[in-house]
């Protein structure tokens, strides 16, 4: 029996919208794919998230993958409002699966940054019974210790809870674990699976 909903936070309860805020910042589409190369689709991403990198050594690492853009890595990342936004149905979903007797969690990489800079589109976060962020555990998706964590510091039995990822090697961790996965695209077909598990 499904007793706890775990979510991850980037493009399910929010949107992860890179792409659109390097355009906002005004870049054309020729240096938000230079910027996309030294940054956002490197390993090194995943250290923002990690936390265990100061800001400028992060940003020490993006400049020696193109030096040559120093001044507009410095400008995308400065501040990195609007990079994560709210999704209206976010806090309605959540409290929802609350009212029908459901624990609901947060599992997520997140950087400290993000939280700080778009702290607007977390609005939810209060409503939910807890979670993990990885900045501030070190450690993140699809390390199975960050999910390990997240069981035991809220005595969650993994067959009694589902997972929902929008990355499929975050799933298959989960589901590795024991937990129930599902990989998100959308909350329609996501609230289908669930009903699938008898939630809803």
């Amino acid at each position: 029996m499904i007793r706890n909903i775990i979510f991850d936070i980037g493009n399910v309860l929010t949107d992860f919208r890179w792409r659109e805020f390097l355009q906002d910042k005004g870049f054309d589409e020729a240096m938000v794919e230079r910027i996309a190369k030294a940054s956002v689709q490197t390993p090194l991403w995943n250290e923002i998230d990690r936390g265990v990198w100061s800001i400028e050594e992060l940003m020490q690492a993006f400049i020696a993958k193109d030096p040559e853009i120093e001044e507009e890595l410095r400008r995308a990342y400065g501040n990195v409002t609007g990079m994560v936004t709210k999704r209206d149905y976010a806090i309605p979903w959540v409290k929802e699966l609350k009212e029908k007797g459901y624990r609901v969690y947060y599992l997520s990489n997140f950087s400290e940054k993000a939280y700080e800079d778009c702290a607007d589109a977390l609005d939810f976060l209060p409503y939910m019974d807890g979670g993990i962020l990885s900045y501030r555990e070190k450690v993140v998706k699809p390390d199975p210790e960050i999910y390990r964590r997240l069981l035991s510091r809220y005595s969650l039995e993994a067959g009694e809870s589902v997972f929902l990822d929008d990355t499929a090697a975050n799933v298959e961790a989960a589901r590795g674990l024991g937990l129930y996965g599902i990989c998100f695209q959308t909350k329609e077909q996501v609230e289908e699976e669930l009903r699938k598990l008898g939630v809803g």
